[in-house]
């Protein structure tokens, strides 16, 4: 079973209390499993709407019975670059490809609808990955010609793509984005185990194009305090960019950072846990009622 939390609401803004909560819970399931696999199926999720069809972001908010669809469209970006000689060349080449899944998936999302009678609210075609170098984001973007995927020029190059997704004409739901997960994909881990990939470049190229921090083995002993201060930053980004964003941080018992992960898990690569900069937050920011953050206008 997946199950999420929300930390933020358009209506209210940001809760401090709904951002310790989720830390909490992410440290009570950690213990439940020797390698801290519970958290897989818990996110702390901001500004994320119904019906996303990718778990465990996916909720339905009532109403009619609805669906969407969620895809795994990685090894798109990657195909496009294995024989592209120019930045641009390969991102056209992306952008048919998308278009070309998606007309077909939308003809049958269609005739669904029809059969049915449940409402398709659309596609998510976020280019998340497998754990092999054919389906592997970080993969695409070393094609793109970025040394290893956490240097610089890595958000440029994951900004392009994010911005050649969003010219391609299709109906929308969810993230459409770039997912960067860490045990999902293999180029990712081993930037991670190498020390070139920290948890703030993967916060940072969320700002441009990705979906959050996904599958981020972190130190055992990391405390709740220290999980919020991480969430607080992703919530406030989601809201002050007014985009979903998710967080799925595994807290490996036992482990300290820099130290190698031993998950026996066919959807995961083994990696390193990752170092995390955070400390408890100071008293101002103690109980609060909710805080507003709004998007920026440029008007």
């Amino acid at each position: 079973m997946f199950c999420s939390a929300q930390m933020t609401s358009r209506q209210h803004g940001l809760s401090l209390d709904a951002v310790r909560a989720c830390a909490q819970i992410i440290t009570e399931l950690a213990p439940q499993d020797p390698n801290g696999f519970a958290n897989l199926y818990f996110t702390a999720q901001a500004n994320v709407a119904a019906g996303s069809p990718f778990f465990p972001a996916s909720y339905h908010a009532g109403g009619a019975p609805a669906f969407g669809l969620a895809t795994e469209a990685a090894d798109l970006a990657v195909s496009a670059f294995e024989a592209s000689t120019k930045v641009q060349e390969g991102l056209q080449r992306f952008q048919h490809a998308v278009q070309s899944h998606t007309d077909r998936l939308q003809a049958i999302a269609n005739d669904l609808q029809t059969q049915t009678g449940c409402i398709f609210n659309g596609i998510d075609i976020s280019l998340a990955p497998f754990p092999e170098q054919a389906s592997s984001l970080g993969t695409a973007l070393e094609r793109m010609g970025i040394g290893q995927v956490g240097l610089h020029g890595s958000l440029a190059a994951a900004a392009m793509l994010a911005s050649a997704l969003d010219q391609v004409s299709f109906p929308r739901v969810g993230f459409s984005g770039l997912m960067f997960p860490q045990l999902e994909d293999a180029a990712l881990a081993q930037s991670a185990a190498d020390g070139v990939l920290l948890v703030k470049d993967l916060l940072m190229y969320s700002a441009v194009c990705g979906t959050g921090l996904d599958t981020i083995p972190l130190p055992g002993d990391t405390s709740p305090q220290q999980l919020a201060a991480l969430l607080l930053d992703l919530a406030a980004l989601a809201l002050r960019l007014d985009k979903p964003l998710t967080a799925r941080l595994m807290p490996v018992p036992g482990k300290r950072a820099g130290e190698e992960t031993s998950f026996d898990f066919p959807f995961f690569v083994n990696s390193r846990v990752m170092q995390l900069s955070a400390e408890p937050l100071g008293a101002v920011m103690e109980q609060s009622p909710p805080i507003p953050i709004f998007p920026r206008s440029w008007d």
